[in-house]
């Protein structure tokens, strides 16, 4: 260390010796050594500053590092997660309600003038309340001599393979009282009910009657009735059978939640009983009352010596198994009497009465009879009122006619209650609908008992002419069935006796596919010819509520249904892979088989969707206005829409000059059965006239000759005549002109009974779609269609143009086939009829058809 310090010092000594004496170079030394100490503890200091400094560095771009991971983690896991999320939502949109507000303000006991009815329209006489688990009643008959294995003969549901000769509702007001009419030779049966409602909080009582006689006298003299009392499954409350030894009257008392305490008793007005039986058992639910019934029956000595078919009393156990509920929830009381033969059931609240006080009882016999001759008179005066045949001339067997279709619609209202099963895109499997009531008129009490979209705004134009609250109140419960896409299910399968009428490929609704909005036809009407009545009770109120849901309900129709270009639609749900179909069908447009482009792509043009839309908007605009929203979009819309110059750009086939659609498409399909499939051998087996069935296959499409984009130009028909059906074409249009004169002609559309639905020339007039298919709207008759187009023709025929007097003439032409044919089938067959046809004019489908096949009332009022 001196050595280091003493060659510093003289190395310090140096360069500073100049003139400096030996004290003043040893301090200038000394001082030196001090700066090169503090230089070096510097430089030591700065590499390890430096050093810590890498140190930190690398520490903190590690963390950011990790950071920037944990986030990109992070964001990845709510990204999948919201995906997840999204999809999940797109899941439940299918069956998430509209909003939590409802249309029905007034259902069950808060409309107690219509909380009983006969809204059981798929039996041939039932009772029910407007609740949604409802107490039921309803009649069963059989002849004895005709009663077969499995239950065969025995009447309940409205079945078209009961071939009865005619049924139906001869008068009914939608509210208080029905007469109906059933054919059942040799027998003629006669039900109705008068309800009496006074002051009552649970709906009142009221009266049925049953009457039967032999029309013959050469066939059966008896006839077993049986008249039920059921609880649907989710009921609260109990039934119980009581017979007093001292009363010829068995009856059942009750009690539920909606209707109190309760009593129905039973009462022979006329004719001689044989002998009665009840049966008091579990049955599995509605859809099993016949066959739990059925299952019961006992043969049973008569006093006589003769053996008679009865009810075994009592029953708590099912196959001789304890119940596991032995309350009983059906209770059957059989009665075998001969004919001529009147019962009377009466029902009677007993709820609301102090001890020891007398409780009215409703009216039997004399009474009864009195009571319901009053309100026949009461309905026949306000029908002539309300349509004016005997004033229009109409001969009596016409009108009572007209009377029978309408109340034959209005009777066939029912109430059901269930959930639909639904499915979209982003659903996997079917999922359930919200459950929820529906108050709504049916097509066919045989063969569709239930609720079509389309089908109802045809029977509300009706219904509307009738009682405005009943079909306003109809138009709630549909519109409150709309979902938060703006989506209705068509076809309503609510509740399991509804449920097991349908085949199971139709049972599930899928949410891309639309119905003709048809409630349109129905506002358009109210808002048209009904406006004083619409401003009166409240009803205005009732506008204001739905006008969200008709906004939402547009505006699905107008997305999801729309084409590629600009003004163009095409009905969704067209199967464009099958091998089976003649043509693909298309369910969701309501014309079912009627012939569209061959190859189903969804660049496709539909032209009645388009008419449906503009007719829509009108509507919507025409209300916006009414209620002082904004309408300026709807008009827009209309003005678009009813263009006539963009109309035939898009629809109008220049070689035809007739509207059409338009899609890929070719003519040259046939169905052919492929060739036989010989059997495929197992080892050791030999071939011959004894070795194993040939196999033939169903028959299949077949191509022969390629599609290419083009108007499907060989199919006119309905579709075809939708711009003047909705009366969107101009009043001098030439196209108006040529519509007219092809419709007239007998070689395309024109028939003595009506506007056939497909030409006559067209290459699938009458064609089967499948080998098991029949020609559905292919060349038959329909009535809804020709009631448009006769509406159509009068709307044309009132307005000055060029074609106003030709118009004129098949307005009365046709109109005049419609109601003659319909009217002369009717007295034929005893029914009404799905469609008719065009070469015979007879009734074919199924029947009765009361729906829109009943606008034959209108059609005779000239009422529109």
């Amino acid at each position: 260390m001196a050595r280091n310090a003493g060659g510093n010092n003289n190395n310090a000594a140096k360069s500073s010796a100049t003139g400096n004496h030996q004290g003043t170079a040893a301090g200038t030394s000394s001082a030196a050594a001090a700066a090169a100490a503090a230089a070096a503890a510097a430089n030591a200091k700065h590499k390890r500053s430096s050093s810590s400094n890498r140190n930190y560095n690398f520490n903190l771009s590690s963390k950011l590092m990790l950071d920037k991971w944990k986030t990109l983690v992070g964001c990845l896991s709510l990204a999948v997660a919201s995906y997840f999320g999204y999809l999940g939502y797109l899941e439940t949109r299918v069956n998430t309600p509209f909003d939590n507000h409802k249309m029905v303000s007034a259902s069950g006991l808060d409309d107690p003038e219509r909380y009983w009815g006969s809204y059981r329209p798929h039996t041939y006489f039932g009772m029910k309340t407007r609740d949604p688990h409802s107490l039921v009643m309803g009649l069963m008959w059989y002849t004895p001599s005709n009663l077969g294995p499995d239950g065969h003969g025995i009447r309940h549901w409205c079945e078209q393979g009961d071939n009865l000769d005619g049924y139906g509702w001869t008068h009914h007001d939608g509210r208080s009282f029905g007469v109906q009419e059933i054919q059942d030779l040799p027998f003629e049966i006669k039900t109705s009910f008068v309800k009496f409602p006074g002051e009552k909080q649970y709906g009142g009582d009221w009266t049925a009657r049953i009457s039967v006689r032999n029309t013959t006298r050469a066939w059966d003299r008896s006839i077993s009735l049986i008249w039920y009392v059921a609880l649907d499954e989710r009921t609260n409350g109990h039934i119980k059978y009581v017979s007093d030894e001292k009363s010829p009257e068995p009856g059942v008392y009750g009690e539920s939640q909606g209707l109190g305490e309760f009593q129905v008793r039973f009462h022979a007005v006329k004719g001689r009983i044989q002998h009665k039986s009840y049966l008091s058992t579990v049955a599995p639910n509605l859809s099993k009352l016949k066959e739990t019934i059925f299952a019961h029956f006992r043969a049973f000595p008569s006093k006589r010596g003769n053996r008679f078919i009865g009810l075994p009393g009592e029953i708590v156990s099912q196959n001789g198994v304890p119940s596991t509920n032995p309350e009983p929830n059906l209770i059957a009381i059989q009665i075998t009497a001969e004919v001529d033969f009147t019962l009377d059931i009466t029902y009677q609240s007993t709820s609301g009465f102090a001890l020891g006080e007398s409780i009215p009882k409703p009216p039997t016999g004399r009474a009864y009879t009195d009571a319901l001759q009053a309100k026949i008179g009461e309905f026949d005066k306000r029908f002539e009122a309300t349509f004016q045949l005997a004033a229009k001339g109409y001969a009596p067997d016409m009108i009572r006619f007209a009377r029978n279709a309408f109340s034959n619609m209005i009777g066939g209202i029912g109430y059901f209650y269930g959930a639909s099963r639904v499915q979209s895109v982003h659903t996997q499997n079917p999922v359930p609908y919200w459950k929820a009531p529906l108050y709504t008129a049916v097509p066919s009490r045989s063969f569709f008992p239930r609720g079509f979209l389309w089908d109802e705004g045809f029977h509300g134009l009706l219904l509307s002419a009738w009682d405005i609250d009943i079909e306003l109140d109809i138009i709630c419960h549909w519109f409150d069935l709309l979902n938060v896409e703006g989506w209705i299910p068509r076809e309503q399968i609510l509740g399991v006796e509804a449920l097991a009428k349908v085949p199971e490929e139709f049972v599930t609704q899928r949410n891309s596919n639309a119905n003709p909005p048809t409630f349109f036809l129905t506002l358009h009407k109210l808002l048209t010819q009904h406006k004083a009545q619409l401003s009166q009770k409240g009803r205005f109120a009732t506008l204001e509520r739905l006008y969200p849901r008709l906004q939402a309900w547009f505006n699905w129709y107008n997305t999801t249904q729309r084409g590629e270009i600009l003004g163009t639609y095409l009905w969704q749900g067209r199967n464009a892979s099958t091998v089976r179909e003649l043509n693909p069908k298309s369910l969701s447009s309501g014309l079912d088989d009627y012939p569209r482009a061959s190859h189903p792509t969804m660049r496709e043009r539909h032209v009645d969707l388009r008419c449906w839309i503009a007719l829509a908007a009108g509507v919507m605009a025409e209300l916006s206005t009414l209620l002082g929203k904004n309408d300026v979009k709807y008009y827009e819309t209309l003005s678009y829409l009813t263009d006539n110059e963009r109309l035939n750009r898009l629809h109008l086939d220049p070689y035809s000059e007739h509207y059409a659609d338009w899609g890929l498409h070719t003519d040259s399909v046939t169905l052919k059965r492929p060739p036989v499939l010989a059997p495929q051998r197992t080892a050791g087996q030999r071939g011959g006239a004894g070795g194993a069935p040939q196999v033939q296959q169903e028959m299949r499409r077949y191509v022969s000759k390629q599609p290419d984009y083009k108007f499907v130009d060989n199919m006119f028909g309905y579709v075809s005549l939708f711009p003047m059906l909705l009366e969107q074409l101009d009043h001098d249009s030439p196209y108006l002109g040529k519509m007219l004169k092809d419709m007239r002609d007998p070689e395309l559309l024109w028939t003595n009974y009506g506007l056939r639905s497909l030409a006559k020339n067209s290459p699938m007039y009458m064609k089967r779609n499948t080998e098991h298919d029949p020609p559905y709207w292919r060349g038959p008759i329909w009535i809804n269609i020709n009631y448009l187009a006769v509406k159509a023709l009068r709307h044309y025929g009132q307005a000055d143009g060029p074609y106003a007097d030709l118009a004129r003439k098949i307005y009365g032409e046709l109109r005049e086939n419609l109601v003659k044919n319909v009217f002369r089938q009717y007295q034929r067959s005893g029914y009404i009829w799905e469609q008719y046809d065009d070469s015979t004019g007879e009734g074919k489908g199924c029947r009765p058809f009361t729906g829109w096949s009943g606008l034959v009332v209108l059609l005779m009022a000239e009422q529109y």
